[in-house]
Order: C-alpha cells, then structure tokens, then sequence
C-alpha cells in the first residue's frame, strides 16, 4: 500500500524534470536565432564616430571649393556662391567641434572622479577601474584628435574665405582701373558696332513680340494683372497707413518742418516700393509663365530696373526741391533754382539708366567691348558737362526770401565741388578710365539719391521723437482717439515711432547703398548671419538673435509668473479664504522665483557664457562683498519676514519712531503707512535685528481705554456705573472679557478713572472711543457731575523780593474788574486763583 503513492510521486516528479529540460531546451533554441541576429545587426554610430564621418565629408567639400576658386579666378559672381559654401562649411566644422564638448566634460569629469592609477607601492585598484579608465583615456585621445581635425579644417576654410575676399577685392580694382586707349578708330569702330547690334536686337525684339502675341497672349495679361494688383495692394494698404504723409494738402499754406519732412521721406519710400513691387512681380510672373526668352529676360530686367532708377530720382527730386510749391521745399533755393537743379538731376539719372539698359542689351547680343567703352564714354562726358554747368547757375535764394526773385550765386566752395567732380570725371573718361568714370557717375546720382533720403528719414525720426511734437501729427490724433492716450502716453509713442523711423531708415539705406558699392546679396545674408548669430568681442562671442530670444523667454516666463500670481491670489486663495498675510507671502515668493527661472531661462537661451567673466567677477568679488553687504543682508531678512511672518501685510505695526499699517513686504524693505498717509520704508535687517511691536499679530483684538476725571464733589460709584453702563450700549464692545472701569487715583484736583475695554478689531477703537466720550460728556452734564480743569494756588508774601512785587502790581493795575484792586496790608497773605467748571462758570 505504501509503495504506490511513493511510485506515483516518482512518476510525477521524473515527469516535471522532463518537461523542464523540454522548455528549457525551446528557450535556448528560440534564444539563438536572436542572438545570432543581434549579432548580425550593426550597431548605432557614436557620436564620434558620426564627427569622424563628417570630418571626412567636411575635407571632401573644402577639396571642391578650392578646386572651384582655382576655376573660377576671375568670375565674381562664382566666387561668391564659393564664398557662400564656404562660410556654411565653416558653420559646420564648427558645429562638430561643438557636439564633441559635452562628451567630451563628461570623460574629464568620470576620469576626475576615478582618479590617477596608483603609483608604485601603493595597493592596486580593481581591474574594472583600470579598464574604465584606459578607456575613457583612449576615448578623449579621439575626441581630441577629431577637434583638432575640426579645427584645422576651419582655419583653412577660413584662409580660403579671405583669398575669396581678396580676389573679389582684385577683380573689382582691376574693373575700375583698366584703362582703354580712346581714339577715332575706336569710335569708328563703336559706331559700326551699334548700327549692327541695333539691327540684330530690333529684329529678336520683334520676333518675340510676334510669339507672346499670337502664343503667350493670356499669359502676358495675367502676370500683368498679378503684378498690378500686387502695388495696388501695397500702394492701398501705405495710403490708409501713411496717406497724411503722401500727400501736400493744398490748404496748408505754412507747413511745418516735420511736415515738409515726413511728406518727403514717406512719399519717396512708400511710392518708390510700390513701383518696385510692381517691376519686380511682373518679372517675376513674366518669367513664371514662361512668357520671357532667355535673350530677353536680361533686357526686361534692366528695362524694368532703369524704369525704378529714374522714377527713384524723380519721387526724391520732387520731395526735396518741390520745383512748383516753395512752401514744401526742404532747401533755400529759388524757384528757379529748384527746377533746374531738379532737372539735371533727373537728366544724369536717364544717362545712368540708359547707360544700364544699352549695356545689358549689348551684353545679351554679343556686342565688343569697343560699344560698352564708347557708351560708358559718352555716359561720362554728359554727366560731367552736367555738372560743370550747374555749378555756374544762381539757385540760391535771394535774401528778401522771396521765391520767383532771381536768385544767387553757389557758394564759393560749392561751386568748386561740382566743377572739380565734372571735370574729373571728364579728364577720367578721356584718360582711358572709362568704367571708373562709370561708376563714380552712376555713384554720384543713386548713391547720393539714397544718401539724401536716408537723411531725410533719419532728420524726420528726430523731428517726431522731439518732446511734444509728435502730438500735432495725424497718427497722434488717430491713437488719441482710438485708444484714448493722454499727452504723457502720446508723448512717449513719439519717441517709439521716431526710432522706428531710424529703423526704417537704415535698415533700407543701408543694404541699398552696399549693394550699390559692388556687394552682392549673398555677401548681405552672410555679414547679417554673421551679426545676428555672433559677434565677437575680444575673447567673448555673441550672438545678437540668441540676445533677443532669451529677452523674449525671459519676458514671456515673467508674464506667465505674474498671471499665475493673480490667478492663485485672485481664485485659489481668495477662494480658500487665506490670512491675507499669507496671500502676500505666496504672491512675493512666487514672484521672485518666476524672475529668477526667467533670467536663467533667458541668460540660457542667449548662449552667454558665464565662466568668460569668472576671472573678472573672482577680482572684484571683494570689493563687491563689502558693498553689498547691507544688500545681501536686508535681503536675508526679507526671505526670513517672508517665511517666519512675525508680522504681515495689513498688521498695526511699532518699530522705532514708524508706526502705521503694513503695506508691502520685499526682499530688501518693508512699507509701513502712517495714519497720517505717510510711506516708510524701513529696511529689513531693521526689523530683524531691533523690537518691533505688532498689535495684531495673533489676531486683532485689542484693549482700548478711555482715561475719565471728575471733581471731588462726585459719587465715584455713580461715575462708574455711569461709564459701565454706557460701554454695554455700544455693539462692537466685547462682553468677554467684560469692561471694567479702573479707580486710579486721587488727583490734585479730581478723581481720575480709566474705562478699559475689548475690541474684536483695533481697527474700530478710535469710532468708538470717540463715541463714548461724547456720551460720557453728554450723561455727566445730565447728571450734574463737573469735570474740572487743573487749578493752582498762588502764595504771595509781604517780604516777596521787589521784582515780584512789581510784576504782581503791573497784573492788577488798570483793569475794570473791581475785584483786582491793589494788594492791602491787612489782607490774606494766600490767594487762590480761579478755575472754571466742567459748565464754564468760575470757581474760586
């Protein structure tokens, strides 16, 4: 019977150990395919290994471009798409070296936690220390080796940035300078050339007119419809914004001088972009829709830019001169003057723009440089004879002021000015120099046009952000009545909108006139790159857009800590119905840790590094420790008011010679307010370090007493019955504890009491303390009981010194009152003098 159950539990057991070996046999077999595939698998790159990779494609790029500067030597436009390439190389390289910084702090700091390997003697270490730290050393030797690959690389993509530079620079001397021999045959020559080249661009003009005509018809008047309705757009939306400004009202009879300004800078920027708008889109859409040839694409393009070029000249001679309106005219000039120097203004800007225009014709067609040089000639000569010519006229204004009057002379050294640029440029142009010739014309015309408005602007940003002349202006009027700003308010967005003018007026001038000068619109995105992401200040880089985002973080955390400080104060605890105390408490610290993880966020995001300073800040830590010491301890004792609230906003407070209401509790001071409205400001280490008194620190019930004197004659018991049962009248009195009234003493003249009793709020002591006293005075009158004055005896003796005799006789003497009749032998030696009663009548 026995053997059974112990067969049944082998069984049972022999049949689990096979079932084990089973699944673990499945586990294995089902553990190797995997294993096999993990192996199989390649593994992430590190980020080492991804900086080595980019390393190499990094020298591959820099091998093309240089091979690319060596190709395309004397080609400027190609050297500056290298010149692009390369300054975004340079990012890159220095983006390696960047990503490898904080693996890099993470080796130093584990080998700094590990420690050297024990030297000879010492104990060994355990082999897994060892084998860490030979391999974060091997580690770092990487990253080092790869940095220094990095920065190589950039210090040689730096030197081919500057050879770039240089030979730009080369190229561009080498154009104004080339000298071209100037003689009959030469114009022979460019004369022929013309006639042919006039015959071949008529001939494709024609062609291509013939085409869009009959294939490109719906084309053509959508990209012209497109483009209109773009400066419509633009010039709708300036005239609602800025039509006080475009316009002269007639009416005006004495414009004022920021009128006359504003006038003109508006009216020639506003104008000038929606033509420019309107040139560029409809090139743009032109070209879109295909409807433009490669032949003719260039010359539309410089059509449509000699177009803006004289129209530009056109708005600035207009709003400087105003030729046929002296009163908006912004120089002493005559009318005379004013028309023809606006003339020859306009004049050499349509030898400029033709000039452009025959030029890019020519180039399109293939013409010699024999044409381009003639031209260039001719655009020189008439330019400098220009010149000349205006320098002997008489635009100035005559002294009587008078407009049509004829006017006067140049001054002395204007004159000579214009005569000595003409003739230079005259000398120049035959001398062979013909593009420096070029150049200084056309730089003479549109660069001095740029100039003269920017002034403009920048004269008219002045003018506006000058104190209250902002408010006479049209836009003043509109805020006035729209958002309903006082003279103060209006004032100060004077100033705002004069500095946007300064904005407006650089930042369009500027690029205008370096684009002028021979820069290109990629050398513009580079220098801005450059200025917004870094700028260098000795050993220190910043970067002005990261300087603006960590203003913006730094405003926006703060605008977030100030909403959750109203939204706690006004819902949470307001709800909860929190000690105000404690409310304020809460408010300020959350307040000062909001500004607190705002500058940090912001100072981050501005990317600036703290440890540039460290060796600064380590020399004048000193110094700063001794003159912030009181700071730093008002500020240790406003934390501890704050935390330990020995006293809270709105407690009855005495410290010193202040006394008042709790107002406001900071971190460096405390307002106390008077009863007489009187702000204190008490420092804190103050408060911490000397007693103050706080009449409602537990809570707000306090003691108030009203001191009570009456005669001898009165009851003392009637007295006090009286002001007993007077105080149970008034609701505010607590029952617990109950009034009382205190015999004091027995004065020199009366009998002095004293009411003591408590108030549930010291707030309320004086309304009804006030009350009391007047019905005490009204129930001692209906009672009959006297409240006397101090009285006084006066001894005179017989014997009394002379000088007291005689002051007391010159008192006596010469009143009506038959009472004060002169001093006898025989009378009393004591006289006591008269007091008055509590009802006003005299006691002896």
């Amino acid at each position: 019977m026995r053997l059974r159950p112990i067969l049944l539990r082998t069984i049972i057991l022999l049949m689990l150990a096979v079932a084990g070996a089973h699944f673990k046999g499945a586990a294995a077999f089902a553990q190797e395919p995997q294993a096999s595939a993990a192996a199989q698998a390649p593994l992430a790159d590190t980020p080492l290994d991804q900086a080595t990779k980019e390393i190499d494609k990094a020298k591959v790029q820099l091998t093309a471009l240089q091979d690319g500067v060596k190709q395309n030597a004397e080609d400027d436009d190609a050297l500056v798409g290298l010149a692009t390439k390369a300054d975004e190389l340079s990012r890159a390289v220095i983006t390696i070296s960047v990503n490898l910084r904080p693996r890099f702090d993470q080796i130093k700091n584990r080998l700094t936690e590990i420690g050297d390997p024990p030297k000879d003697g010492q104990p060994p270490e355990a082999g897994i220390v060892t084998q860490e730290r030979n391999a974060l050393a091997s580690e770092r030797a990487q990253i080092n080796a790869v940095t220094g690959d990095a920065e190589n690389l950039s210090i040689t993509v730096t030197k081919l940035v500057n050879e770039i530079t240089e030979m730009r620079r080369r190229l561009f001397a080498d154009t104004l300078l080339r000298r071209t021999e100037i003689s009959v045959s030469v114009l022979d020559d460019a004369a022929s050339a013309f006639v042919h080249e006039a015959s071949e661009f008529t001939q494709a003009l024609s062609s291509w007119a013939a085409f869009v005509w009959k294939f490109k018809r719906f084309p053509l008047f959508a990209a012209i419809f497109l483009s209109l309705a773009s400066a419509l757009i633009l010039l709708s939306g300036s005239y609602r914004l800025f039509g006080a400004y475009l316009r002269r009202d007639e009416a005006v009879e004495n414009p004022s001088y920021i009128g006359r300004l504003s006038i003109a800078f508006w009216s020639t920027l506003i104008r000038t972009l929606a033509l420019s708008v309107l040139l560029v889109t409809s090139f743009f859409f032109l070209n879109s829709f295909n409807v433009l040839r490669p032949d003719i694409a260039p010359v539309i393009g410089a059509l449509f830019g000699a177009i803006g070029l004289v129209y530009f000249v056109g708005r600035f001679v207009n709003a400087i001169f105003a030729p046929n309106e002296p009163r908006w005219r912004l120089v002493h000039l005559s009318n005379l003057g004013a028309r023809s120097i606006g003339y020859c203004l306009l004049a050499m800007a349509v030898v400029n723009a033709l000039d452009y225009l025959f030029g890019t014709v020519g180039e399109t067609m293939g013409s010699p440089l024999v044409l381009t040089v003639v031209r260039s000639l001719i655009a020189a000569l008439i330019i400098g004879l220009i010149l000349i010519s205006v320098s002997f006229g008489k635009p100035m204004l005559a002294k009587n002021g008078d407009p049509d009057a004829p006017g006067r002379h140049w001054p002395r050294g204007m004159a000579i000015i214009l005569r000595v640029v003409g003739a230079g440029l005259i000398l120049t142009a035959l001398t062979g120099y013909v593009g420096l010739a070029r150049f200084v014309a056309t730089q003479l015309i549109v660069t001095g046009a740029v100039v003269v408005t920017m002034y403009i602007g920048l004269l008219s940003g002045k003018a506006i952000s000058r104190q209250e002349s902002f408010g006479d202006t049209f836009f003043a009027r509109f805020l006035t009545r729209r958002f309903k700003l006082g003279p103060v308010a209006i004032d100060q967005a004077g100033l705002l909108v004069g500095l946007a003018i300064y904005a407006v007026a650089l930042l369009v001038g500027i690029p205008l006139i370096l684009l002028l000068w021979g820069f290109h619109v990629q050398d513009l995105q580079i220098l801005a790159y450059r200025l917004f992401t870094e700028v260098r200040l000795g050993g220190i880089s910043i970067s002005l857009l990261g300087i603006c985002t960590g203003i913006l973080l730094f405003a926006g955390v703060y605008l977030l800590t100030r909403w959750l400080q109203r939204w706690l104060d006004g819902n949470v605890m307001a709800r909860s119905h929190v000690d105000l105390g404690v409310r304020n408490s809460v408010k300020t610290g959350i307040g000062y840790l909001g500004v607190g993880i705002a500058a940090i966020i912001g100072v981050s995001a501005a990317g600036i590094d703290l440890s540039s300073f460290a060796l600064v800040a380590s020399a004048l830590s000193v110094g700063i420790g001794f003159g912030l010491q009181n700071i730093v301890s008002n500020f240790v004792s406003g934390l501890i008011l704050l935390v330990e609230r020995p006293f809270k906003v709105g407690d009855h407070v005495v410290s010193g010679t202040a006394e008042g209401i709790v107002k406001r509790i900071s971190v460096r001071a405390t307002e106390i307010e008077t009863f007489r409205k009187q702000s204190i400001i008490v420092p804190n280490s103050e408060l911490i370090n000397g007693l103050v008194g706080n009449w409602t620190h537990r809570n707000r019930i306090g003691r108030s007493e009203i001191p009570v004197s009456v005669s001898y004659n009165a009851d003392p018991q009637q007295v006090m019955d009286i002001l007993l049962e007077l105080t149970a009248k008034i609701p505010l009195v607590m029952r617990n504890p109950e009034p009382h009234v205190e015999f004091l003493r027995f004065g020199p003249y009366s009998l002095d009491f004293e009411l003591r009793f408590f108030l549930a709020d010291m707030g309320d002591g004086m309304t009804v303390r006030n009350n009391l006293r007047i019905e005490i005075l009204r129930r001692f009158k209906a009672e009959g009981i006297e409240i006397p004055l101090p009285q006084s005896d006066l001894t005179i003796h017989r014997d009394a010194p002379p000088v007291l005799a005689n002051a007391v006789k010159e008192q006596t003497d010469g009143r009506d009152d038959p009472k004060n009749k002169p001093i006898e032998e025989d009378e009393r030696p004591v006289r006591q003098l008269r007091g008055r009663t509590a009802d006003g009548s005299l006691k002896s």
